[in-house]
């Protein structure tokens, strides 16, 4: 699939001058674009109990800016207000296969960066409000128009209304606005403070790209590591000299407890190894999908050689690197997968497309280990035949 169109410049040129600093908009980033989802869709997909949704409503609800949680029941939408309200369904990528090979577009950002595609739809004057995300996000246009202002300035604690469950800005003046049509994108960086509302009905798909707190790196690593330590190993000092001051902590003491922090493994190898599990790692609250039946290496092999395409399962995240000894290693769904002596083709070719085709499997099937891989992934639920799901992305 071919890159995101950037219109006059490049991937450099985006990556450098825009990525993270500044916002850019893009007329006819998609020519001739058609939604892939409608708006009947979307709120068929809210009534699901395994698809995340949100329902927010600006006025004419039991309150401002009322945010409901699905799934929904088919009657609530006939209750709405004709406009100012919008839903939202997280994670469609998951749901719509048009919508998990739109992301292929962005293959010039790494995928450990890529969070999810959201998809909204709003009638007329329907908005989330003005506000601001801590992630990079492109906005595309794909049915109706949205009206689109920014202002540059992050905004603080003291900027939003008090007393609402969404960071809604009080008070948002508008440094530079857009009317986008279908196929028009707008990028934002993290910080940039923007308000859209529909104008009319009004399909929006935002590719967001997340920003890990520091601290969660921080937490989650290090709480790793400490599970690996006996809990029944204590600090002890056998034999200490006689202390003249009792409130002093000695010099002995604090070695000793910068040699227990230091202990802890912080090289490179270890960090490496623990981010790309941790990266790739399914959310917490989620599971993989089970495959309709596990399929062994000759099985795979003949419904490949058949001419049918696997994917790669939208649940699972695929991350490759090469080690310090320059050896490629796949990480899947929070785990490593063994690479045998030859296959370490398959990290870049797994991890950097979500379809696989008979047309590129097929030469490959002969080699040792590599009808296994990919057998082991299927019945993991990490990759699937699009013809066991009836045509649904996993």
């Amino acid at each position: 699939m071919p890159l995101l169109n950037l219109g006059e410049l490049t991937t450099e040129q985006f990556l450098a001058d825009y990525w993270q600093q500044k916002p850019l908009l893009i007329r006819q980033a998609f020519p001739g674009f058609t939604s892939p989802v409608s708006a009947e869709e979307l709120a068929g997909l809210s009534l699901e109990e395994e698809v995340e949704s949100r329902l927010i409503i600006e006025k004419d609800g039991l309150k401002p800016w009322q945010i409901e949680h699905g799934p929904f029941e088919i009657e609530r939408f006939a209750e709405l207000p004709e406009s100012h309200w919008t839903i939202l369904v997280q994670e469609i990528n998951k749901h719509v296969p048009e919508l998990a090979l739109l992301q292929e577009r962005f293959n010039f950002i790494p995928n450990w960066r890529l969070d999810d595609v959201m998809a909204s739809y709003a009638p007329d004057q329907g908005t989330v409000g003005p506000h601001a995300d801590n992630y990079d996000v492109f906005l595309i246009q794909a049915h109706g128009q949205r009206h689109w202002q920014i202002n540059n300035t992050p905004p603080t604690d003291e900027d939003l209304i008090p007393g609402l469950d969404l960071r809604i800005m009080r008070h948002f003046e508008s440094e530079q606005d857009w009317v986008l049509e279908p196929g028009d994108m707008l990028y934002l960086p993290p910080g940039v403070a923007h308000h859209g509302v529909a104008q009319g009905d009004c399909i929006t798909l935002s590719v967001g790209y997340r920003a890990p707190a520091v601290t969660d790196i921080a937490s989650h690593f290090l709480a790793e590591q400490i599970a690996e330590i006996d809990p029944e190993q204590f600090y002890s000092d056998p034999q200490p000299a006689p202390q003249p001051h009792p409130g002093e902590i000695s010099a002995e003491a604090r070695e000793k407890i910068r040699q227990i922090i230091r202990n802890l493994p912080l090289d490179d190898a270890t960090i490496d190894h623990w981010f790309a599990r941790h990266t790739t790692d399914i959310r917490p609250g989620h599971t993989l999908p089970d495959p309709d039946e596990e399929l062994t290496p000759a099985a795979l092999h003949e419904r490949v050689t058949a001419g049918e395409t696997l994917w790669r399962s939208e649940y699972c995240r695929y991350a490759h690197y090469t080690d310090e000894s320059g050896k490629i290693r796949l990480f899947v769904a929070g785990e490593e997968q063994p690479l045998a002596a030859g296959l370490e083709f398959a990290a870049t070719l797994l991890a950097g497309q979500r379809t696989y085709s008979a047309v590129e499997l097929v030469p490959l099937l002969g080699l040792p280990g590599f009808s296994e891989l990919l057998c082991a992934l299927h019945n993991e639920g990490c990759l699937y035949f699009p013809e066991d799901e009836d045509d649904e992305p996993a």
